[in-house]
């Protein structure tokens, strides 16, 4: 509470502005107490594991019935207390993902789990980051909510080095792995890249794909990535999700007039692979805001299809605004066979400030897709979709 009372001192700060600052100190104060009654010791130089959840998805033969469920989806935890003291910002995230699977629990579409899109904490080669800032916090939604938990990396949590055997990469690789290592598939599994941060999980009809864009040039991740698609039984998983951490398109300060070597291998290797295989919902982060794009191609039998992707930066990290549109001419060039088209559904404010902390719900009904934004209060009111929630799907065409 006293670095945020601290913060407050001497400004001219709205009501709102200071509730929320208040109710975010709360948040991490409840989170301190329940991350020290969780781990009473933490080793001085490795990543204490997050716990794993008490609700573990089932086997993916157990829930092949599952057509109804939700999960929630969101990114960028880091913050400038990483280290010192549990994220505040973060905190204020996990308390509002509590209320709304606990909201969620009865109903007929309760949240069976969450992802997050990486950049846990500011340097994930730092135990101490992990240890006193990230687990306890991720600890409350698979202990105490029961509900698993994947991660995705990000740029700072194993640097951005293009190669996985890069040097400055391994300390990072070795924390991140080890904080996750009861929540994704052992190495050796069928859904998991062995010694990669690299998996995949199926629950219901639903099949969810997270990798590593930091080295998405790298050709070993991209074949094992391709043969899990390619060996889908697409009746059983008619939705494909896949969660990783750059955005192939974005108009924040890592998008725009930019375009990273992460960015570029995925717009030139992953998207035609995602479009072979009709996929439908690119989750990233990477850009701490919050956008919406669709990509509209035809597909070998001339059907028009339909790729979404959400950057969802507002887990915590200091927010950014509008920074131009990206330059996707070269990218436009090259899908001029399949007709591919761009459409900048949701694009963030210019004003600083002006996007909230937020995180979505994503509503899985049959085939049928909803995303909702949930943004928390302390900046300007935004509601990016015209209604409570966007349906991913082009309405049918009159005759």
């Amino acid at each position: 509470m006293t670095k945020l009372t601290t913060r407050l001192q001497g400004m001219r700060v709205p009501v709102r502005a200071v509730a929320f600052a208040l109710a975010m100190a709360t948040a991490a104060c409840n989170a301190r107490r329940e991350a020290a009654a969780q781990s009473t010791q933490r080793p001085h130089d490795g990543v204490v594991a997050i716990i794993a959840p008490r609700a573990p998805l089932p086997a993916e033969s157990a829930s092949v019935a599952v057509t109804r469920f939700s999960f929630i989806a969101y990114g960028d935890t880091r913050s400038d207390q990483d280290g010192e003291d549990v994220q505040f910002e973060h905190s204020y995230i996990v308390d509002a993902i509590l209320r709304q699977i606990a909201g969620m629990a009865s109903g007929p579409d309760p949240v069976r789990f969450v992802l997050q899109s990486g950049d846990a904490v500011v340097d994930g080669g730092d135990a101490r980051q992990w240890n006193v800032s990230f687990i306890g916090l991720v600890n409350r939604i698979t202990d105490s909510a029961g509900v698993p938990y994947f991660l995705a990396p990000g740029n700072h949590d194993l640097t951005s080095a293009p190669s996985p055997t890069a040097p400055l990469r391994q300390p990072g690789l070795r924390n991140y792995l080890a904080a996750i290592a009861g929540l994704i598939p052992p190495d050796g599994a069928t859904r998991r890249l062995a010694g990669y941060p690299t998996y995949a999980v199926g629950y219901g009809n639903t099949f969810v794909i997270a990798f590593d864009s930091n080295i998405a040039g790298d050709d070993r991740q991209y074949a094992w990535i391709a043969a899990q698609l390619a060996g889908l039984d697409r009746t059983r998983f008619p939705n494909i999700v896949a969660l990783f951490h750059h955005p192939v398109f974005s108009s924040g300060p890592h998008g725009a007039a930019k375009i990273e070597h992460a960015t570029a291998d995925l717009r030139a290797k992953y998207m035609p692979l995602f479009r072979r295989h009709h996929v439908r919902l690119l989750i990233a982060g990477h850009e701490h805001l919050f956008e919406h794009w669709v990509e509209r191609w035809k597909d070998s039998t001339g059907m028009a299809r339909r790729m979404d992707q959400v950057v969802s930066g507002g887990g915590g990290a200091p927010l950014y605004p509008y920074a131009g549109e990206p330059d996707t001419r070269a990218y436009l060039v090259r899908g001029e066979r399949e007709h591919v088209t761009l459409e900048h559904l949701v694009r963030p404010d210019p004003a600083p400030n002006a996007d909230l902390y937020h995180f979505l719900v994503v509503r899985v009904d049959g085939e049928r897709i909803t995303v909702e934004y949930v943004g928390l209060p302390g900046g300007r009111k935004v509601q990016p979709y015209p209604g409570a929630a966007l349906e991913l799907a082009d309405p049918p065409k009159s005759p």
